[in-house]
């Protein structure tokens, strides 16, 4: 099998476009934003919601009209929003904000994206932060991030099906999203989510996979495996090296809402085999997943999915609220 691999310079440009690109949207299309009308806008904070699946801003400011309008900012979830330097107390209801964003194509909507926010003359996110040093992994311990170009908003081509699964992807939709029901998917579509993934060793015998706005953490069973609990989304892990890669092998699930990929759920009946590479001299994984799952794969399908190192933090847990959801959807539309 060819092995991805990106040269370190490329491999360092990818993560500094990955950490300063505007504007801050979010995660599905957005196709209704007008590219072409940024606006600078002012006016008071009504509401700032800072939990998942996305921080948002509800502020009281005059449309062109000069009529007071509520407007909706959506921005990205918590995690990224905290690596731009925002936190849960940069706002609160009665400050007043200047904001530049792209505004929606109906112009009588308010809603706008985000590209910066400045409060009492000063802007959000913006105060000098010394870089942190990103460390070379050998153990695939330390912080990984989703590599660049790797969309996962639809369900994935060419896949071998059942019909049940086939009728899933054919009525795909969006607002199908687990997560506007704070719902969060396991194995294997958890693993390609844009969150941190944080590698680390509990003991000799046990690795732990934790990640940015996950409940619970993933252990991975080296040896002397205890039985396996309860079925679950994150499913009962076990672990072995093979000539340098990381082997996991994953059952016991769940059935979960889009466990499988985007648009396609899983069954009870599922299980996942993981292969994890190292590349660019500890910088880079490569992760190869095979899934099957007789209920919805007519045949064991098999994707890769890339990692990059970032400089070690702890990790954002924050609430998924259903308001929140909520505005999402309004936001989204």
């Amino acid at each position: 099998m060819r092995r991805f691999r990106l040269s370190k310079p490329a491999l360092a440009a990818c993560i500094a476009a990955l950490m300063v690109s505007p504007p801050l949207l979010a995660h599905h299309s957005h196709a209704t934003l007008d590219h072409n009308d940024v606006r600078v806008l002012r006016g008071v904070v009504k509401k700032y919601s800072w939990s998942m699946p996305h921080v948002f801003l509800k502020v009281e400011a005059p449309n062109p009209e000069g009529k007071l309008v509520e407007y909706s900012i959506e921005m990205l979830h918590p995690a990224a929003m905290a690596e731009r330097g925002w936190s849960k107390s940069s706002f609160k209801p009665g400050d007043n904000i200047t904001w530049e964003g792209e505004h929606d194509r109906n112009k009588a909507r308010a809603y706008s994206s985000l590209n910066w926010a400045e409060k009492d003359g000063a802007r959000i996110g913006s105060e000098d932060k010394a870089s942190k040093p990103i460390t070379p992994s050998s153990d695939f311990t330390g912080l990984w991030n989703r590599g660049p170009n790797q969309p996962t908003y639809y369900p994935p081509k060419g896949w071998k099906l059942t019909a049940k699964g086939q009728a899933q992807v054919d009525g795909f939709k969006e607002d199908q999203n687990p997560v506007l029901n704070c719902g969060d998917p396991g194995v294997p579509k958890s693993m390609t989510l844009p969150y941190a993934h944080q590698l680390s060793r509990r003991d000799a015998n046990t690795l732990v996979i934790a990640r940015d706005l996950m409940e619970g953490e993933r252990l991975i069973h080296l040896a002397a495996a205890p039985a396996p609990g309860a079925p679950s989304k994150l499913g009962y892990s076990t672990g072995r090296y093979e000539n340098g890669d990381l082997i996991v092998e994953t059952r016991n699930f769940s059935a979960d809402t889009w466990g499988t990929h985007t648009g396609i759920d899983s069954s009870e009946q599922k299980t996942v085999v993981e292969r994890f590479h190292l590349t660019d001299g500890g910088l880079g994984v490569e992760l190869t997943i095979t899934v099957t799952d007789p209920v919805y794969l007519s045949e064991p399908n098999t994707f890769t999915h890339r990692w990059v190192k970032v400089a070690d933090r702890e990790l954002v847990q924050t609430a998924c609220t259903a308001e929140s959801a909520q505005l999402w959807i309004e936001a989204g539309n």
